[in-house]
């Protein structure tokens, strides 16, 4: 007897589908927990000498523009101000439901809150994670099975939410030994691995470190000394031409590492020698591990590795301080203080606000949270992009004004994406939402593109690329009448008000309230439309937002 049918089974699918969009509606529509206060928005900006750090800093930059002769803006106001934060630390603009909460705090405090909010938010550690990875390990897949960017990250993620020390977190990628599935630092060493050989690639990761730790390009002298004299390891007194030892010497720490037999002990150190054959050189020699600059700090006893790390993070060797600074502002800001990213002289003349933020990273612990709070709360970061004078390069060079910068594709991405919710996509979503996330940023990303390790470098929007973000699934999906997964057709659905309506669309979308102006123009297109039909028109107000120029700069 036949107790299943085909009916029976479709039946079956049927309630399964319904099933399961009734549990993703639920979802949708629970109630989350309201946003918490941030702790320590005062004792985080005041003890410490925080105060007198941030006055010097503010002072620097005034000094900065006066020296170049050029008017400093006024600053811009702190809904502007904290989607430029929103952008930088978690990569997307804010939600209307943060923005409402913001609100709520008295003026005077909201960018300090707003600040540590984000601190204290897990999408800060994830998105500053992934970034600063793309300086450690690259952006390409690595050796298969050796290799695991997740885990990487993860670990990345963990050490920067728990405040762990940043000196301490290069020391454990620089060391670490062990499986890269259990220790995940190992990963900075196996991302390099040559599988055939088992060896890690002692050139690419003395490349590595010296541009991601110390902004140093010796890399440049793999092949030959430097004959333009563009690297100095001396002082102004004493300078010291970047010769093609200096990279095989930083190189050699690096020899030692691979992959015994059997492969399930892990990277570990060998011991084996660094052999290279110089250019003009006859055959090839042993070359002995030494650095480049300061060789009075790097220790005399450990394994090479051991001892490049302290060399590395030795709080004299203001080459990491200041490279850590200078992306780190450049992260927050899409452009360094020093450009490029990688390359900050070791002598001659810096920008003083790159000094003082370096010095106070060295003094205080390499503390990347109060580095981030420093930055955040300069005038620099605060200077409106706009202003009644005329604007030239020499303006945004000495950051009399806040420079416009294109977004990077992932801020594109989660701007698309966060402005299509009146909520803050974040841990207290629904799975669902953040699968949903996950998927469209990695199809936005593959359709239009990734500027991979050289982010730093603004590249102009190609036509391609524009007709993605008009055209293209995300920004599709994201402003269709959807009343479970859009932002606009709720707000056309539950309020009736068109002027209200539009305020929240601007709020959501652009993070600010509309212009007169602009407010007259939509509440004239939403005019005498109910239903679909004013749903169908707010999420074509959503598309011309999402399409504008604002949306895709930081200003």
């Amino acid at each position: 007897m036949r107790f299943w049918s085909p009916r029976l089974t479709k039946i079956g699918l049927a309630i399964g589908v319904a099933l399961v969009g009734v549990t993703v509606l639920a979802a949708s529509l629970r109630r989350r927990p309201d946003i918490e206060p941030p702790r320590g928005v005062h004792s985080d900006f005041s003890r410490d000498e925080f105060p007198q750090t941030l006055q010097a800093l503010n002072a620097s930059f005034d000094a900065w523009a006066a020296e170049a002769g050029v008017q400093v803006a006024p600053p811009a106001d702190n809904l502007t101000i904290m989607r430029r934060l929103s952008l930088a630390l978690v990569g997307t603009g804010m939600s209307l439901e943060e923005i409402r909460a913001v609100e709520r705090v008295p003026e005077d405090r909201q960018l300090r809150w707003w600040v540590n909010h984000l601190l204290e938010d897990r999408r800060w550690s994830d998105y500053f994670a992934e970034r600063l990875s793309r300086a450690y390990v690259g952006t390409n897949e690595g050796p298969f099975l050796l290799f695991r960017r997740r885990k990487f990250n993860l670990w990345l993620a963990e050490q920067l939410r728990g405040g762990t020390p940043y000196d301490q977190i290069v020391r454990e990628m620089l060391s670490a030994e062990g499986l890269w599935t259990d220790t995940p630092q190992v990963n900075f060493i196996t991302a390099t691995m040559d599988q055939e050989k088992n060896r890690a690639d002692p050139i690419r990761l003395a490349g590595r470190t010296s541009r991601a730790f110390l902004a140093q390009r010796i890399d440049c002298l793999q092949c030959h000394d430097d004959f333009l004299g563009e690297l100095n390891f001396g002082t102004s007194q004493d300078p010291i031409d970047g010769r093609q030892e200096h990279f095989h010497q930083l190189a050699a720490f690096f020899a030692g590492t691979g992959l015994p037999d059997p492969v399930f002990r892990g990277i570990r150190e060998d011991g084996r020698e660094y052999r290279y054959k110089y250019l003009h050189a006859e055959e090839e020699e042993t070359v002995s591990p030494a650095v480049p600059f300061y060789p009075d700090l790097l220790p005399q006893e450990g394994k090479p590795r051991a001892r490049l790390a302290r060399w590395v993070t030795h709080p004299e060797n203001r080459a990491f301080a200041r490279a850590t600074v200078n992306r780190i502002w450049a992260l927050m800001t899409s452009r360094p203080l020093v450009a490029p990213v990688d390359s900050i002289p070791l002598d001659g003349s810096l920008p003083e606000p790159l000094e003082i933020l370096a010095e106070d990273f060295r003094t205080h612990g390499f503390d990347l949270r109060r580095l981030v709070r420093l930055i955040a709360m300069c005038n620099a970061m605060h200077r409106d992009s706009r202003a009644e004078f005329d604007i030239t390069e020499a303006h945004e060079e000495c950051w009399a004004v806040f420079p416009l910068s294109q977004l990077r594709p992932e801020q594109v991405a989660g701007n698309v994406m966060q402005a299509s919710k009146l909520t803050a996509i974040d841990q207290t979503s629904s799975i669902f939402t953040r699968l949903k996330a996950y998927g469209d940023l990695q199809d936005f990303l593959k359709r239009f593109g990734d500027r991979g390790e050289d982010e730093f470098e603004a590249d102009a929007v190609t036509i391609s690329q524009r007709l993605v973000l008009m055209n293209g699934k995300l920004t599709r999906e994201r402003t269709k009448n959807d009343l479970v997964n859009n932002a606009a057709s709720r707000i056309a659905k539950l309020v009736g008000d068109d002027t209200q309506a539009i305020e929240l669309a601007f709020l959501s979308v652009l993070n600010r309230y509309p212009s007169t102006t602009e407010l007259e123009v939509f509440r004239g297109y939403l005019n005498g439309k109910s239903g679909n039909a004013r749903a169908r028109a707010l999420g074509d107000v959503y598309w011309a937002m999402i399409n504008s120029t604002e949306f895709s700069w930081n200003h």
